[in-house]
């Protein structure tokens, strides 16, 4: 028995399963599930929730979320291999555990979630940054989601709650902090997974804020982020200048010096860019 269901270990059943992570889908499993439980505990109370899972691959975190508490869990799996161990904790919790065979990318998890939605991943390393950044713009907000509790690698988690002034602090700073209250809450070292990946991961947690937290046009503010950011090594005068013919004024209108960097710029500069480039 394992410590917190009466499911076999994972190490039992990825031999039972021959479940063997596989490089080219970026699976790293993690097996203790005390563990899984530790990383679940910190998206809440999720008692009342849904709660969506890309990626559960033998289930060590789905069986965490349950264990928990989770209301239902949705859990989007690519690999067709761990199908059948998902099945087994399927069953063993009946009526809270839904799997949709597909890739996470192309699948509208909406239709088959109940609001209040959390999201909780240990993430495939090749489509995480991807799925965050859609989580993070979508056409609406508030999201779908109330928080992403999510496991990166560490560098990218750090990317995620970085301040200005470092290397670190770019466009997913930007985005993820513009909307949300972000957060490094664990840290995970490369022998904790099969097989151990060459660097050290982190979870990152997420709260959706109720609006930004600075008014600024979603799309002016993305294109001239990525704009700064694409040419960081550059004055904004000249990282920026496709974004505006006059781009050295509006700079000056929204408070920032044209020969800073982008590394410079606080979130609440970037958003008062914005504001100044809408106007006529």
């Amino acid at each position: 028995m394992s410590a917190i269901d009466n499911l076999p270990p994972l190490r039992e059943v990825i031999r039972s399963h021959d479940l063997q992570a596989r490089k080219s889908m970026g699976q790293n499993f993690l097996l203790d599930l005390n563990l899984t439980a530790k990383i679940a505990r910190q998206a809440g109370d999720m008692t009342a929730c849904d709660v969506l899972e890309i990626g559960p691959g033998p289930g060590g975190l789905t069986r965490g979320l349950l264990a928990e508490g989770a209301r239902h869990v949705l859990a989007i799996e690519k690999d067709r291999r761990c199908l059948p161990a998902l099945a087994e904790i399927e069953a063993a919790y009946p009526g809270r555990l839904t799997v949709i065979e597909g890739d996470a990318l192309d699948i509208d998890p909406l239709t088959s979630l109940t609001p209040p939605i959390r999201v909780a991943a240990n993430l495939p390393y090749n489509v995480g940054t991807e799925l965050l950044v859609r989580w993070l713009t979508p056409p609406d907000w508030p999201p779908f989601w109330q928080s992403l509790t999510l496991m990166f690698q560490r560098e990218v988690a750090e990317r995620i709650v970085a301040e200005p002034g470092g290397k670190a602090y770019g466009r997913l700073a930007i985005l993820a902090q513009w909307r949300s209250d972000a957060r490094i809450v664990m840290s995970l070292p490369p022998e904790a997974f099969t097989p151990p990946p060459k660097v050290s991961s982190a979870v990152v947690h997420l709260a959706a804020l109720p609006a930004p937290r600075y008014p600024a046009d979603a799309a002016i503010l993305s294109r001239v982020v990525a704009a700064a950011f694409n040419q960081r090594r550059k004055m904004l005068r000249a990282a920026l200048k496709s974004v505006a013919p006059d781009i050295e004024d509006r700079l000056r209108v929204a408070g920032l010096t044209p020969t800073d960097r982008a590394e410079q710029v606080p979130l609440e500069g970037f958003c008062a860019l914005a504001r100044a480039i809408a106007q006529p």
